[in-house]
């Protein structure tokens, strides 16, 4: 029998990456009443916005005045592409910094126009910027284990990445199957070399729900020894460089599922739901995850 952990932190990823690829325009406030709700229902880490470029992710466009109105409880990140996105989040306040880069070449020139090697060339000195200014950094690792361009990428070319991402002093890695490909087997053995050879970092998973397996690969990296995970409200989600990937895995089937294993949370699942029909007001698809239809039928 696998020995599994007692408690799991939820990293809330809704309010930026559920909602960067979302058609409508959803308002500051509606976002800001998203947040807290979220907040409210006990998820204390978030992804909370993105200082991107307007251009390419409108949505995105208030990331300056989220960071300013949003109630500072727990660990609130902001996703930075560049210096100049770090920038603009620290000038406003932001302690806790995204960045990101992805394994597959192809990924990375289609996202950011650049190689990986050229992201990490670009990136070194803004990490060691960040941590010279006591600020958390998180490296998201997007297509590490399948790119929709390359295809399935090489474990060990997570890994080295990965590595060297620990080896500059990050706080936290979160591992991303960007285009939900992977099987519960793949996330068993990448996390669980990722667990014994990085041991030093937070280490999260981060699922989408493409081909419908992001609760098996959850519960494939619990057996691993992961104990966070980056989930989205809703499912809301979706990449706009990843032909074909839908949202990340519903935030409240996760916790539904986590609860009935016996899993601690901190997370009101009532709450969670009252937040998600809310933001479910804004949002142009139908939300229709298992625990949320339940919720629906029950209010």
């Amino acid at each position: 029998m696998f020995s599994l952990p007692n408690n799991v932190t939820i990293i809330e990823v809704g309010p930026r990456d559920g909602l960067q690829n979302e058609n409508n325009m959803v308002s500051t406030k509606d976002k800001l009443i998203f947040i807290h709700e979220l907040q409210e229902s006990g998820i204390k880490e978030m992804e909370i916005t993105s200082f991107v470029s307007p251009k390419w992710v409108p949505q995105m466009s208030d990331a300056a005045e989220i960071v300013e109105l949003v109630e500072k409880q727990g660990r609130q990140l902001v996703l930075t592409p560049n210096a100049k996105g770090v920038d603009r989040a620290i000038e406003v306040g932001a302690r806790s910094v995204a960045v990101f880069v992805g394994v597959s070449n192809s990924f990375n020139q289609k996202n950011i126009n650049k190689t990986t090697a050229e992201s990490m060339q670009g990136l070194k000195p803004v990490i060691d910027q960040l941590k010279q200014q006591g600020i958390f950094v998180r490296a998201c690792i997007s297509t590490a284990f399948y790119c929709p361009f390359e295809g399935k990428i090489d474990p060990e070319d997570t890994l080295a990445l990965c590595k060297e991402f620990a080896d500059w002093g990050v706080d936290e890695l979160s591992v991303a199957d960007t285009i939900g490909m992977a099987n519960p087997q793949e996330s068993y053995d990448l996390f669980s070399q990722l667990n014994s050879e990085i041991p030093n970092v937070l280490m999260t998973a981060h699922f989408h729900d493409t081909r419908k397996m992001g609760l098996a690969n959850i519960y494939a990296a619990l057996q691993a020894g992961i104990s966070r995970f980056d989930t989205s409200a809703g499912g809301l989600g979706g990449c706009p460089f990843a032909p074909g990937a839908t949202g990340n895995v519903a935030t409240e089937d996760v916790v539904n599922m986590l609860h009935r294993m016996g899993i601690t949370t901190g997370i009101d699942l009532d709450l969670l739901c009252k937040a998600i029909a809310n933001i479910a007001l804004c949002v142009s698809r139908p939300i229709d995850t298992g625990m949320f239809r339940l919720y629906q039928v029950h209010n």
